[in-house]
């Protein structure tokens, strides 16, 4: 992880204009699954393609799991899947749609069927009765969060934004990076803060080598954006670390 700036960068994130902010997930409230009434141009197995499991709706996904495939070697394929990731479900689950077409027996729709069912797993990991939770502990962050950056194989930055009660505005993905960086501006991490009038916030990125541990410049960026806090009057309540099999926080070990 490392910050990008340059002039005054508290003068940037007041005088720029806000850019609208991504919503939160899509509702986890499960529907009627009624892929026959989709238009043609609408499928779900060409939503995934062109936009990702992430975007689609519970109702696509679970279209796409019910769709009827006749496979009469379905253990050997699923052998072969298996292999072709060394035994790992961590590589599986992350792997792209053209990543497991290469496995001989999957074919397209087998392979949407499979990013479907594991976008599945992450939102039931991640599920929550409301899409506007009260945040009142670290594990309330790795719990909303944490299924759908474990994964990732590049560096992704995010900031939550809640409101004076504690309770989740919404969250905004600030920047996207490399297999071990991410170039993060305060501008970027401020801005849909002032836009979204939140109260405080909360920083999560993760290592995609699985080890949560705060680097040196993890370390640099959380007090720099810290200071710049000060000056909005946005608090920044903590900044988790997401890993494989563990996540790390910087105000539990007093970095902040």
């Amino acid at each position: 992880m490392s910050n990008s700036h340059g002039g005054n960068a508290i003068d940037e994130i007041t005088n720029e204009q806000t850019r609208e902010i991504t919503p939160l997930e899509p509702s986890h409230n499960l529907q009627k699954v009624q892929p026959e009434n989709l238009p043609k141009s609408e499928k779900p197995t060409k939503r995934l393609v062109k936009y990702g499991a992430d975007k689609l709706s519970n109702t696509e996904l679970l279209a796409i799991l019910v769709s009827k495939e006749d496979n009469s070697k379905m253990t050997q394929t699923a052998t072969k899947l298996l292999n072709t990731f060394d035994g790992h479900l961590k590589d599986l689950f992350s792997a792209s749609i053209e990543e497991l077409l290469q496995v001989e027996g999957i074919e397209f729709l087998k392979a949407c069927q499979i990013k479907a069912g594991f976008e599945l797993v992450k939102r039931t990991a991640s599920f929550c009765e409301e899409d506007h939770p009260f945040i009142n502990s670290t594990d309330d962050v790795v719990t909303l969060v944490g299924p759908h950056m474990m994964y990732l194989h590049q560096e992704e930055f995010k900031v939550l934004l809640l409101d004076s009660r504690n309770r989740l505005i919404r969250y905004h993905t600030v920047s996207i990076g490399s297999l071990d960086t991410t170039l993060v501006h305060p501008r970027d991490v401020f801005r849909p803060a002032i836009a979204a009038s939140a109260a405080s916030i909360i920083l999560v990125h993760n290592h995609p080598s699985g080890d949560p541990t705060p680097s040196e410049q993890d370390i640099l960026l959380t007090r720099e954006l810290c200071m710049c806090s000060k000056v909005v009057c946005i608090d920044i309540l903590d900044h988790i670390i997401i890993g494989f099999a563990d996540y790390a926080s910087m105000k539990l070990r007093e970095l902040m």
